[in-house]
């Protein structure tokens, strides 16, 4: 290793810090499931058979066995709200101990949206330490993110910027973090409706498909029931969470990304090719890309769903994104949609 090469992993205090983190909120997380609510789990074989080589957050944890807690290197990484996560120093070091990444959501910062570095990190975290040279992940000059939403570059390597002002670690870095577990919720807001259905999937879940190398492992998951933990219509005293419920998490097979995107992603290949960043970003081709990979995410979580004794949706209207635009602007709100309770979690009107 050269003198400019970044080391293998982040440092010995970090790490056992990392793993303290996670190990306590996971094993928190496990004894606060299964010891006062049910967990009901499907599917978890195939999950930890791809851990073992290698979850939704926190409190879903809980369904994981307690060799897992204490590794961060294989735990997931996910991203969190930066005007809740990290607001302030103690909790941006708590959350980042944690393998959350800070994100910006359009709703309350110019700084949110696909493009924003948070989404290149997490990129290159699923991506091998070699991405081939069309992938986002490699650096190339060729990138989907507008250099004029760039923030400038942090000096040391190790550190990234969200805003050209703030400093986070810099996990993909790393090698060790390399082909990493990320876990994301496409729906990207508080949904609790009657019959757990979907709102439809936003585009970030669509980079990270259509851009990491090599194709990293797809593994659908469906929750029902933490809604009613934490229900958005809850009483006094709001903050803590209820006991008593019924927890049940459906998880699909693990399924290589080419498999189910191969299509996709070859046709991306074919625009990073043509060499115009400005076609990437917002050309038709690229646009209906990201449309096609959001909706299939959705449609194996969809399946999950009915597997779990869910009636099956009776058209295609809540997958499409005009369907919602009937929701109102607000952050906290009964949807017009399907009665479901959306929580966009932050001040209560949008700034």
């Amino acid at each position: 290793m050269s003198d400019s090469d970044p080391p293998a992993q982040p440092s010995l205090p970090w790490r056992i810090a990392s793993a303290t983190v996670m190990g306590s909120v996971g094993a928190f997380s496990r004894v606060f499931m299964n010891g006062f609510n049910t967990l009901e789990v499907t599917g978890l074989e195939g999950l930890l058979g791809v851990l073992d080589p290698v979850l939704d957050d926190p409190l879903i944890w809980g369904m994981l066995p307690m060799r897992y807690f204490f590794d961060a290197v294989n735990m997931r990484w996910g991203l969190g709200a930066h005007d809740i996560c990290f607001k302030n120093k103690a909790t941006s070091t708590f959350f980042s101990l944690g393998q959350v990444l800070p994100t910006h959501r359009l709703w309350y910062s110019p700084y949110g949206g696909l493009y924003q570095p948070t989404m290149a990190q997490a990129i290159k975290l699923l991506s091998g330490s070699s991405p081939a040279s069309w992938s986002t992940a490699s650096d190339s000059p060729l990138s989907a993110t507008p250099a004029s939403t760039r923030p400038p570059a942090v000096p040391q390597p190790l550190f990234f910027s969200t805003n050209g002002v703030d400093q986070f670690p810099a996990p993909s870095a790393y090698p060790a973090y390399r082909n990493a577990w990320v876990h994301v919720f496409p729906e990207a807001c508080c949904h609790q409706s009657p019959d757990s259905g979907l709102r439809y999937f936003k585009w970030g879940v669509s980079r990270l498909i259509l851009e990491s190398d090599p194709a990293p492992e797809f593994i659908p998951m469906f929750v029902h029931g933490t809604q009613h933990i934490m229900a958005e219509d809850r009483g006094w005293p709001r903050w803590a969470p209820r006991i008593g419920k019924t927890v049940k998490i459906v998880i699909g097979e693990p399924t290589d990304v080419d498999q189910l995107f191969g299509h996709q992603r070859a046709a991306w290949r074919k625009l990073v090719a043509k060499g115009d960043p400005e076609l990437l970003r917002n050309g038709p081709e690229a646009t209906e890309l990201r449309i096609s990979v959001a909706r299939r995410v959705r449609d194996e979580v969809e399946k999950l769903r009915e597997s779990a004794g869910f009636p099956a949706e009776k058209d295609e209207a809540p997958a499409l994104a005009e369907t919602w635009a009937k929701d109102p602007l607000r952050t906290k709100f009964k949807s017009p949609v399907d009665g479901s309770l959306v929580n966009r979690h932050g001040p209560r009107e949008r700034p």
